[in-house]
């Protein structure tokens, strides 16, 4: 999706939260249940754009009918270099409905759920503000 794709290259936060549709679920590479909701997942991707370092799409493929995407990227936390793919699917609003993440290899996934775990308190006490 381009747009997404823009607005992650960008730094543009606030764009990349406008394209999520209120009832997006999203499925992180490192933890087994999935997060309903806009709120959580636009903390999840906040703090995700702080622990990435060098992050950079390499290749933008989408689905026959327009509504499934895939981005590849590469990245670093730390020392640890990964690479991944943001699978999106889009509503017919044209809003992002699904996100899921892969990441690999393991200790580039590792590094992830460490880094995204040290922040995971301030993720939910954001996602609560946003919803009152």
């Amino acid at each position: 999706m381009r747009a997404f794709r823009e607005a992650v290259e960008a730094g543009d936060l606030d764009a990349v939260e406008a394209l999520l549709a209120e009832d997006v679920v999203f499925t992180s590479p490192v933890v087994f249940k999935p997060y309903p909701g806009k709120a959580i997942t636009a903390a999840i991707l906040r703090a995700v754009a702080e622990v990435f370092e060098d992050f950079r799409y390499e290749q933008e493929l989408a689905g026959a009918g327009g509504r499934d995407h895939a981005l590849v990227f590469t990245a670093r936390v730390g020392e640890r270099e990964l690479s991944g793919c943001d699978f999106l699917h889009v509503d017919e609003d044209g809003l992002i409905d699904r996100l899921t993440v892969m990441v690999r290899p393991l200790s580039g996934a590792n590094a992830l759920a460490e880094a995204m775990g040290a922040r995971f308190e301030q993720i939910a006490k954001e996602a609560e503000a946003r919803t009152r």
